[in-house]
C-alpha cells in the first residue's frame, strides 16, 4: 500500500482575497489524515511550506504580476519538498492555498516523469501570461508557466522548463475563460471539457474520454483540483465562484473513477478559503473528494 505524504501549502499571494491561506489549516480540520488511514494508507502529514510574509504590492510596472519574488521563492521551497517526498516513493498530497502553488508541484513532480499528465479540475483556465491577464494575479497563470509560457521567474522554477507539454493536459469544468486563454487553447491544441460537454456528455463519459487520451502517452497523471471547479452551492469557499459548476455528486464519480483507472501519481486540492465559507463546508468537500480518489467505496 502506497504512503501518502501531506504537504499544505498557506499561501495567499497568487491573488488578492485574504483568507485562503488558512485552506491547509481548515483542509486538516475536516479530517484529511484520518479519512486517508481509515482507507488503509500509512499518512504523513509533512507540515506546511513556509512562506515569506511579502509585502503586498500593487501590480509591478515592469512585469504586471503581483507579489512575482515571494512566489516564485515560495514555488521552490514546495517543489523541493515534493521532489523529495517523491524520491522517498510517496504519494504528495498538495493543500493550498491558491492556485499559484502548482507552479512548484508541478516542477517538483514533473521532473520524475518523462510525460507527465495533468488533469486541471477547475472554472478556470489558469492559463494567463502578464501580457493577457487583467488582473496579474499569478494563481491565473500557474498552467501557462508549467507549460513555458510567461514569466522567466516562473516558467523556470527548479532550474528546468517545460514541466509538461499542451496534448498532455485536460481541463474539466471550464466555464470562465479569458480572451487571451481562449486564443492560446486553440494555438497549441489543449483538451478542455467545458461545463457544456459535461452537461452534454455526462461526468462518467468525460472521465472515460479523459483516463483513455492520457492513460497510454502519459507515465504519470498529476490532479489539480480547485475547488472552484464545483458549483458554488456545493463549495462556497473559493475566492472566484462561478455558477453553474460541477456538483458534488459528478465530482465523487470523477474521483472513483480516478481511483479505479490508478493513473494518478500525484494530487492537490486548492483555493479553500474558510473566511469565504459556510461552517468549513468546501474543506469538508475536498477532503470526501479525497477519500473517493483514494479508492474510499460504500460496500
Amino acid at each position: 500500500m502506497k504512503n501518502v505524504s501531506i504537504i499544505g501549502v498557506p499561501m495567499d499571494l497568487g491573488q488578492t482575497r485574504r483568507g485562503v491561506d488558512m485552506g491547509p489549516s481548515a483542509i486538516r480540520y475536516a479530517g484529511v489524515v484520518e479519512r486517508i488511514e481509515n482507507i488503509g494508507y500509512v499518512v504523513k502529514d509533512e507540515g506546511n511550506i513556509e512562506i515569506a510574509l511579502a509585502e503586498r504590492v500593487h501590480n509591478d510596472l515592469k512585469t504586471n504580476l503581483k507579489n512575482l519574488k515571494a512566489v516564485a521563492d515560495a514555488s521552490e521551497r514546495l517543489a523541493s519538498k515534493v521532489d523529495h517526498v517523491i524520491t522517498n516513493g510517496n504519494f504528495p498530497l498538495v493543500l493550498g492555498g491558491d492556485h499559484s502553488i502548482a507552479i512548484g508541484t508541478l516542477a517538483g513532480v514533473s521532473k520524475h516523469y518523462e510525460n507527465l499528465g495533468v488533469i486541471w479540475y477547475d472554472a478556470h483556465g489558469d492559463l494567463n501570461t502578464a501580457d493577457t491577464s487583467p488582473s496579474g494575479n499569478i494563481h491565473g497563470m500557474p498552467l501557462a508557466a508549467s507549460l513555458g509560457i510567461g514569466h522567466p521567474t516562473l516558467t523556470n522554477i527548479f532550474g528546468y522548463m517545460p514541466k509538461i507539454k499542451p496534448e498532455n493536459i485536460v481541463i474539466i469544468g471550464a466555464r470562465s475563460l479569458d480572451e487571451g486563454e481562449r486564443e492560446l487553447i486553440k494555438e497549441i491544441g489543449i483538451k478542455v471539457y467545458t461545463m457544456h460537454e459535461v452537461d452534454r456528455l455526462g461526468m462518467a463519459h468525460v472521465m472515460e474520454e479523459t483516463i483513455s487520451y492520457l492513460k497510454d502517452k502519459t507515465d504519470g497523471v498529476h490532479l489539480s483540483l480547485d475547488l472552484d471547479g464545483l458549483d458554488p452551492h456545493d463549495a462556497p469557499g473559493v475566492g472566484t465562484p462561478v455558477i453553474g459548476g460541477i456538483s458534488y455528486r459528478e465530482s465523487h464519480l470523477a474521483m472513483e473513477m480516478l481511483a479505479e483507472s490508478n493513473v494518478v501519481t500525484s494530487a492537490e486540492f486548492v483555493e479553500v478559503n474558510p473566511i469565504l465559507d459556510e461552517r468549513n463546508k468546501t474543506a469538508t468537500v475536498a477532503v470526501a473528494l479525497m477519500g473517493s480518489l483514494f479508492g474510499e467505496k460504500l460496500l
